[in-house]
């Protein structure tokens, strides 16, 4: 640089920097500190790796990171193994000298509790004589889901979760002692982590929940996430498919594109509300009601994407009229049979799209989250050696509305109870699913949804009808997690 520019130069750097020194005095922070996740407008970025800093006034939380944190987000990262059909599950090692069990994450319930006893469809559970620190309360506990129960023995005992802390934990847990219809055949599980709200915990909402234990002791925010990656792999075949549950916040590397939040509506189940179904498209034409009228919950634990019976009967409606199949079997429908092609044939493309329409925080706007054919026309074990059988990966249900692990494979679900909201993001292991587009304001006000008036503009010319074998019935195949 010459002598004539930093002439010219240096005086104007000096009243730039004399005016800029209260602004810079008085910002937040001036090195760039690594905030954990992006998340879709203004929302609260979530800390990342390690106990969080306080929060700001201006909201945000920023990840330090220090040594010794108490948490590693990085190292949840492929924490859980299973599928829809038999649940995803976590490892986790329970008392003194610490038992290694795989525990079923379920959101839909709100008790710890693991098998106490030898049961014939699981290979270990936990010897509470085993353990020097573990104390028991001096009750029991009954718990009934839709389909089964257990009763088990209340006390307390130290918990480590080897993938993401570093310390232990003590938590209330629950010893099964006795069960009905709760561990069944196939299983790679024994025992369920409750994650719903502490309303729902039995014997009453006085005894803490796990995750209330977890945050208090981990020092960590009060939200959790779940990946799980089954979606388009056989449901429980012989293999596991892998996901993660973030305790404590969100890893980013596990969703793509933004997070869109709706509020929960009560705390209790995460409840939420549903505005509108579409197939293909093209709107069912159903008040929302209709989707709400008991209540729509997010649940880990439940197998299928579950309708109340009128929404089911009009989405089966829609979906056999808009696929480019035929003719079905009324047995597909119900769960009581398969639809099976060849080897050669993957019938994913003959299926339309469902949209599920959310309300966004916001409350005039809404977003969409796209289920793929490939969520809920669901492999299975093949019929013989030249098929590939195929199940219905929906249901009906007596009241409620439950998103089940059918829909959830598709997205990284963000439950965020610190600010009473439920996130969806597309899942990279989901391969297409999509969390986008509002409904315009005057379309959420209305509450009724425009009719059907064409056909799908995509139909093509029919494929070949499938071959239909016989299959487990939609009762069969719902997990502990779901209670009416």
């Amino acid at each position: 640089m010459g002598a004539l520019a930093r002439a010219l130069l240096l005086p104007l750097l000096a009243q730039w920097l004399l005016r800029a020194a209260p602004a810079l005095a008085s910002a937040p922070f001036t090195l760039p500190l690594r905030v954990a996740s992006a998340t879709s407008r203004g929302a609260v970025p979530t800390p990342g790796p390690g106990p969080p800093a306080e929060p700001r006034a201006d909201g945000l939380a920023l990840a330090l990171e220090p040594a010794g944190g108490a948490a590693n987000f990085l190292a949840m990262v492929d924490n859980l193994q299973g599928d829809s059909g038999r649940g995803y599950y976590l490892e986790m090692q329970i008392g003194t000298p610490p038992q290694k069990l795989q525990i079923l994450v379920d959101t839909g319930s709100s008790n710890f509790a693991v098998a106490g006893a030898p049961h014939p469809y699981i290979d270990s559970y936990f010897d509470a004589e085993r353990s020097s620190t573990y104390r028991p309360k001096g009750f029991d506990v009954t718990v009934k889901y839709t389909q089964g129960s257990w009763t088990g023995f209340v006390g307390e005992d130290v918990v480590t979760i080897p993938k993401g802390f570093n310390s232990s934990f003590l938590v209330n847990i629950a010893t099964i002692f006795e069960s009905e219809n709760f561990f069944l055949p196939g299983i790679r599980w024994n025992g369920i982590l409750g994650l719903a709200y502490a309303t729902l915990a039995k014997p009453s909402s006085s005894l803490e929940t796990f995750f209330d234990s977890l945050v208090a002791q981990a020092k960590i925010p009060n939200i959790f996430s779940m990946q799980m990656c089954g979606a388009g792999l056989p449901v429980a075949g012989s293999g596991t498919n892998g996901g993660s549950l973030v305790l404590g916040g969100i890893e980013p590397t596990l969703y793509k594109g933004d997070i869109w939040y709706t509020p929960i509506k009560e705390e209790w189940y995460y409840q939420i509300e549903i505005l509108k179904l579409e197939i293909g498209g093209q709107s069912l034409n159903l008040d929302c009601r209709e989707y709400n009228a008991d209540k729509a919950i997010v649940d880990s634990g439940t197998t299928l994407l579950r309708l109340p019976q009128k929404v089911f009967d009009a989405v089966v409606e829609a979906v056999a009229r808009t696929s480019l199949i035929p003719e079905f079997s009324e047995g597909f429908w119900t769960g009581s049979q398969l639809a099976c092609w060849t080897n050669s044939e993957t019938p994913w493309s003959y299926f339309p799209k469902i949209s599920i329409y959310l309300r966004d925080e916001n409350s005039s706007r809404s977003f969409r989250i796209t289920i793929l054919p490939q969520l809920y026309i669901q492999p299975m074990m093949g019929a013989g050696l030249n098929y590939e059988c195929y199940r219905f990966g929906i249901s009906p249900s007596t009241n409620a509305l439950v998103i089940g692990a059918t829909v959830m494979e598709g997205f990284y679900v963000v439950f965020d109870r610190a600010q009473k909201r439920v996130g969806f993001a597309a899942s990279p292991c989901a391969g297409g699913a999509s969390v986008k587009n509002r409904l315009p304001s005057q379309e959420i006000k209305r509450l009724r949804l425009d009719p059907w008036v064409r056909k799908m503009p995509w139909r093509k010319a029919w494929q070949p009808t499938p071959i239909f074998f016989p299959g487990e019935s939609h009762g069969q195949r719902r997990l502990a997690g779901y209670r009416p």
